[in-house]
């Protein structure tokens, strides 16, 4: 999970034991950790939004934007090998130790939540032959999500090298069956179908709209691009990360645009609107039969497993990394002899079971825990490019190695232009949402504070911290008024 420093110690007192990550494993992180949940809706989530000529133009602005955020974090590794734990240091280190916070706690709460939309996707899944689990939200639902919640916090406690020779294994294990549905829907693929739908259903509003409508649906299939750069300092060799980044983004935008534009081709769109999640499974029932739908699946159930594997390990290590640098409390700093940040993991799964708990209280609890991680991505996202950009300006002040170039400058820029109309497209409803859990994370920063005794904020901070609680407090009384709903 995590590698203590040079000469740290572990909470029991011995040295963690340094584990250094291949190129290979380090690419397998980023596929198993964005091959989760996501992939599985996206037949659904369009159709809801856009039709085929929304779903092009959607995927062309989300690989591109993706794609430059995806070099930016490989720039970073390069310009600022001395930076770990990926998003949050990069923040850190470009606009100060609030906003570091800041994009610690917000990465770190989007995938406490994106954690809970597994399981509800696998409650779901289940749901289509045990009614009593219904959509993933009943009450034996959260029961047996609960029990799948804490008992992975028992297995990854166990250590690193547990943990990820299991996700090598699941990263292949899920990604067959994904293949297998983009071959069958080519095969059954009918030409009437995919042409009807191709300007959008009825219900669907200007090209806009539709595009602007799925945004959210593609930063959450792209979460985990940066997941190599969390690892950064347990890579053997360093540009590893930048290559393992680019490799697994590639790999993985290539597959999930073939799940989207060849389910077009297979029903109707307002059909696939109406389907149960995952949608992908009732797309190959409708082309090929019952087996396509349990198959498919059975791939979800070993894909999801797998990715919240990933996305636990890449919770906890930010927790913990940020402890070590002052910016935590010093408590989710701790390991215990076997590498594992136990604090930091608990912490994790603590707050995935709340949010699972809030599920049982929204209209369509997939799509609202889905919506929420992505929004929570937005402000680290943000942040990150904005800190390649201020590199790719002013190298010597803020480079380590090398000098910057157009390209990068251009790369820099578009990532922080993209990251920045997701913002816009996430709406006014999510940005609040995501303002109620950053407000009263401060409290953790104060007492990181606390602890090295200094002073709790300066006067640039201050007014950050003002804004974020006026921002929550304009979210609690919308939720109280009915304004917005979940």
């Amino acid at each position: 999970m995590t590698t203590a420093e040079p000469g740290a110690e572990a909470a029991s007192g011995g040295a963690a034991p340094a584990v250094k990550l291949s190129l290979l494993t380090l690419t397998a992180m980023v596929v198993g950790s964005m091959v989760g949940a996501g992939v599985f809706s996206l037949p659904r989530r369009f159709a809801q939004e856009t039709g085929v000529a929304g779903a092009l133009i959607a995927w062309a602005v989300a690989g591109t934007g993706m794609l430059m955020l995806a070099f930016v974090f490989q720039t970073l590794a390069v310009r600022r090998p001395d930076l770990d734990a990926g998003v949050y240091a990069y923040a850190k280190a470009g606009f100060g130790e609030y906003l570091g916070f800041f994009s610690a706690f917000g990465y770190w709460a989007s995938a406490c939540v994106g954690n809970v939309t597994y399981w509800v996707l696998i409650m779901s899944t289940i749901g289509a032959v045990a009614p009593s689990l219904g959509d993933g939200d009943t009450a034996l639902a959260i029961v047996l999500s609960s029990v799948g919640l804490w008992g992975f916090f028992l297995l990854i406690r166990r250590g690193v090298k547990e943990a990820a020779a299991i996700n090598r294994i699941v990263t292949v294990a899920k990604i067959v069956p994904i293949l297998v549905f983009v071959l069958l829907a080519v095969f059954c693929f009918e030409p009437a179908v995919f042409a009807d739908n191709f300007g959008g259903a009825d219900y669907a509003g200007s090209l806009f709209d539709q595009v602007r409508g799925t945004m959210l649906a593609t930063v959450f299939v792209f979460l985990g691009v940066e997941g190599a750069s969390v690892y950064s300092r347990h890579a053997r060799r360093r540009e590893d990360v930048g290559r393992a980044t680019v490799l697994g983004f590639l790999s993985v935008f290539a597959v999930f645009a073939s799940v989207t534009i060849v389910s077009y081709g297979i029903l109707p769109m307002s059909e696939i609107a109406e389907l149960r999640q995952p949608s992908m499974a009732g797309v190959l029932e409708a082309a090929v039969g019952t087996w396509g739908k349990v198959f498919v699946s059975v791939g979800l159930i070993v894909s999801v497993l797998g990715a919240y594997l990933a996305w636990t390990l890449m919770a906890a290590e930010v927790l913990f990394v940020a402890a070590k640098d002052d910016d935590m409390p010093r408590f989710l700093g701790r390991a215990t002899k076997d590498d594992v940040p136990a604090p930091a993991l608990l912490m994790t799964t603590a707050l995935s079971q709340v949010v699972l708990v809030v599920t049982a209280f929204s209209d369509d609890a997939f799509n609202f825990a889905l919506d929420l991680t992505s929004a929570l991505s937005l402000i680290p996202f943000l942040l990150a490019a904005a800190f390649a950009l201020k590199i790719a300006l002013r190298p010597r002040e803020n480079a380590v190695t090398g000098t910057s170039t157009r390209r990068e400058l251009v790369v820099a820029a578009v990532a922080t232009l993209y990251t920045a109309f997701l913002l816009f497209a996430a709406g006014l409803k999510f940005v609040l949402v995501s303002l109620i859990l950053y407000a009263p994370a401060t409290l953790l920063f104060a007492k990181a504070r606390r602890e090295q005794g200094r002073r709790l904020f300066s006067p640039r901070e201050a007014v950050v911290c003002a804004v974020s609680v006026a921002g929550a407090v304009v979210g609690v009384v919308a939720l109280a008024a009915g304004w917005i709903e979940l």
